[in-house]
């Protein structure tokens, strides 16, 4: 059973080591922080830390660094997170200001959070499964070529150029967009899916080989909106960090090339009260990444929640990288909201 002073000697091993990159000392803990006991009197207190196995010596004789244990006891009994700078407050609302899309946003959300903590930054796209189509338009751009441009409520958009069997003229086209507008236009992405593939199984259809190609192609980038999406940054700080892992970083490189482990884990953390989480080195072995934490925060989409977060060692900054998730996502929220308001 950890004390309240060995909580305060454990936030104290952490931070230091965090810090300064070496293995803490009673003596160092005296010299740096205000506990008013003595040295041996910390010894006592690192002894019990290290029979709950919250901290361990890296080397003989030589200080206390924490342990994957330790690290989550530290970010449960986390008082508060540390705030963030007027600056950093600052270029978080210059950076994420005026994007041109949604895809905009998010290129800067994980730009700007790998910019604060030095981390690589992750977020997940808000979820379109649950979307409405609002709009379908056909654009002209050949004969036997257009441009198909989806819309959904949740601030989904999808471009795609089609390339037809066979040329039409635009009386042609407007009857085209007007069966599939009036088919699909204020239907979830499921049912607007359901559908199509209705209409693509019906006989009437089976000649009309125009029709066929447009309602495949739409039904293709309908399946993209339910598919689940993640943009990240900051990869290069990996190699810059690489001494802060006890092992390979490769697993985590190979994680943020396929993004399929990444998207599991951030689905899977589970938030507190304030929709903070932490996943913490050992924790995440099952996805191949014991070598890695990550934290994340919530934040809200007119589809539901969504994450965004940092990966990076378990030795890194906990309450920064914590309150910049937090400010980020809450910034990302009010944007998504404006332009929900907005439309």
């Amino acid at each position: 059973m950890v004390t309240e002073r060995g909580l305060q000697v454990l936030r104290a091993i952490v931070q230091d080591y965090v810090e300064t990159h070496e293995p803490v000392g009673s003596r160092s803990i005296v010299d740096r922080h205000s506990f008013g006991v003595s040295a041996a009197t910390i010894r006592n207190d690192m002894a019990l830390l290290e029979d709950e196995e919250l901290i361990t010596a890296p080397h003989t004789s030589s200080g206390r660094v924490p342990t994957d244990k330790g690290y989550r006891v530290f970010v449960n009994h986390l008082a508060q997170l540390r705030p963030l700078s007027s600056a950093q407050r600052s270029a978080i609302e210059s950076f994420l200001g005026e994007p041109a899309d949604l895809d905009d946003l998010m290129v800067r959300t994980v730009r700007v959070l790998t910019q604060l903590t030095g981390q690589v930054a992750l977020a997940q796209y808000p979820s379109f499964a649950r979307a409405h189509v609002t709009h379908v338009e056909l654009v002209a751009l050949a004969p036997n070529r257009l441009l198909i441009v989806l819309v959904t409520d949740a601030g989904g958009v999808s471009q795609r150029v089609a390339m037809l069997p066979e040329a039409i003229d635009e009386a042609e086209m407007a009857v085209l967009w007007a069966r599939l507008s009036a088919l699909i236009t204020g239907q979830g992405i499921g049912e607007a899916s359901d559908r199509l593939q209705g209409l693509l199984a019906a006989d009437e259809v089976a000649k009309d080989r125009v029709l066929r190609s447009i309602a495949g192609v739409v039904m293709d980038e309908l399946g993209g909106f339910r598919q689940e999406r993640l943009v990240m940054a900051g990869a290069a700080t990996l190699a810059r960090r690489e001494q802060d892992f006890r092992g390979s970083i490769h697993p985590l490189l190979e994680a943020i090339e396929e993004q399929v482990t990444l998207l599991r884990l951030m689905s899977e953390m589970v938030t507190d009260e304030h929709g903070l989480a932490a996943s913490i080195g050992t924790e995440n072995a099952p996805f191949g990444l014991g070598e890695a934490s990550i934290v994340a925060s919530n934040y809200a989409a007119p589809s539901g929640t969504a994450r965004v977060g940092v990966m990076g060692p378990t030795r890194m900054d906990y309450p920064s990288n914590l309150a910049a998730a937090r400010a980020v996502a809450r910034y990302l929220s009010r944007m998504l909201d404006e332009d929900e308001a907005g439309r």
